[in-house]
């Protein structure tokens, strides 16, 4: 089996699919625009091959290199890169090469923020108005429909990039003057984001889910530079486990991760913001391999490779990512912190400057069976002077 890995470096620890796939017996195949020296050992100790292109934003040159395995090696079985900056790349190549798995008619749907909010619709799940900003007139009778605020977001983009509030009428004036192609005005929703997290097996079943309770809104987090932290939960609500589930069978997710975004107003009302149909960011994976002793970098290898079937988990623990920001004085160095919770830090690392905005620029990952102990670290980590 052939499986094409698209920049198997990044992010830092997604050289672990890679390495898994091997020990599933599969020939994995890499293309980066990393030089092979500045891969490390493992990666290139899992890689039957790897080639290099001059930058991944050039199509051709990624056609070119599927091309050369398919040569060499013959039919590509699946071509995969788990993140965001390259779906569409993956999509792309997916039919150019008549691969199983995601292609561009797909993205339409789960990459484009007013096709997700179709589909929703369509599926019966509770979400927030919104359209496309093709003209001022229906910006004008939408925002009049709804009240301020309102958001304005790229109807394809990354996380919060370019989203922005507007809550006057000057500042929808000034947004509709200057407002670029390809945006759309969605009504604001309030209240906890949590999102409904997972994998699924090649017929669409799911494997594993989780739920995460975040600090705040991306974009604020983004946009105030404040802190950030989201933790797992033990306990899944019932009726965001009903909606999520429901989710994943809409969007026909298959053989792959899941991450989708919820607000919740109370107890039992949801209301779905968006779907990703790639793992969550960061360092979201170790920490649900961390919540319930498992490894779903070997799951997702085991799935495509079709070596296993069984898979049981149990939710063992909370687990939350709590990170720092530079130039912030914090009440407890780094050293007082870690001597002060102990096992409780399972890992702590740099988080990549691609990913900083949101996820901070340094993230201690805190395990503990019970809640309120888990949320007393977190204030710790956050606490400053």
């Amino acid at each position: 089996m052939n499986v094409v890995f698209i920049s198997p470096n990044f992010p830092p620890t997604y050289f672990l699919f890679c390495t898994s796939l091997r020990q599933a017996g599969v020939n994995v195949l890499g293309i980066g625009d990393a030089p092979w020296d500045d891969l490390r050992p493992e990666l290139r100790e899992a890689l039957t091959e790897y080639y290099r292109v001059p930058t991944m934003m050039d199509y051709d040159a990624m056609l070119r290199a599927c091309g050369f395995f398919t040569h060499k090696y013959g039919k590509i079985d699946r071509i995969e890169s788990h993140t965001e900056f390259w779906l569409d790349v993956d999509a792309r190549l997916r039919e150019d090469f008549n691969v199983f798995g995601q292609k561009p008619g797909d993205l339409e749907v789960n990459r484009h923020k007013m096709g997700m909010k179709r589909r929703f619709v369509e599926s019966g799940i509770p979400c927030a108005g919104g359209i496309l900003a093709t003209d001022e007139q229906s910006v004008r009778r939408f925002v009049k429909q709804y009240g301020y605020p309102v958001i304005f977001k790229p109807d394809q983009g990354v996380g919060a990039a370019g989203t922005f509030k507007v809550s006057s009428e000057e500042e929808l004036n000034g947004a509709l003057h200057n407002l670029p192609d390809g945006y759309m005005v969605e009504s604001i929703l309030t209240g906890d984001l949590l999102s409904f997290d997972g994998l699924t097996n090649r017929d669409g079943e799911i494997v594993f889910w989780t739920v995460n309770r975040f600090s705040g809104g991306i974009m604020e987090i983004v946009s105030e530079r404040g802190p950030m932290h989201y933790y797992s939960l033990r306990e899944i609500p019932p009726r965001l486990e009903e909606l999520g589930r429901k989710a994943v069978e809409a969007f026909k997710v298959r053989e792959r991760f899941f991450h989708i975004e919820f607000f919740r107003k109370d107890a039992e009302e949801f209301y779905a913001l968006e779907i990703n149909v790639r793992p969550p960011g960061g360092f979201t994976l170790d920490m649900m391999n961390y919540a319930c002793d498992i490894d779903l970098f070997r799951w997702w290898a085991d799935l495509v490779a079709g070596v296993r079937r069984d898979f049981h988990f149990e939710r063992k623990y909370h687990v939350a990512h709590a990170s720092r920001r530079h130039g912030v004085n914090y009440r407890w160095s780094h050293e007082e912190l870690l001597a002060s919770l102990g096992p409780m830090v399972v890992a702590h690392r740099d988080v990549p400057d691609a990913l900083s905005d949101a996820m901070g620029n340094y993230a201690y990952l805190l395990r503990t069976p019970e809640l309120n102990p888990l949320l007393e670290a977190i204030r710790k980590v956050e606490e400053t002077v």
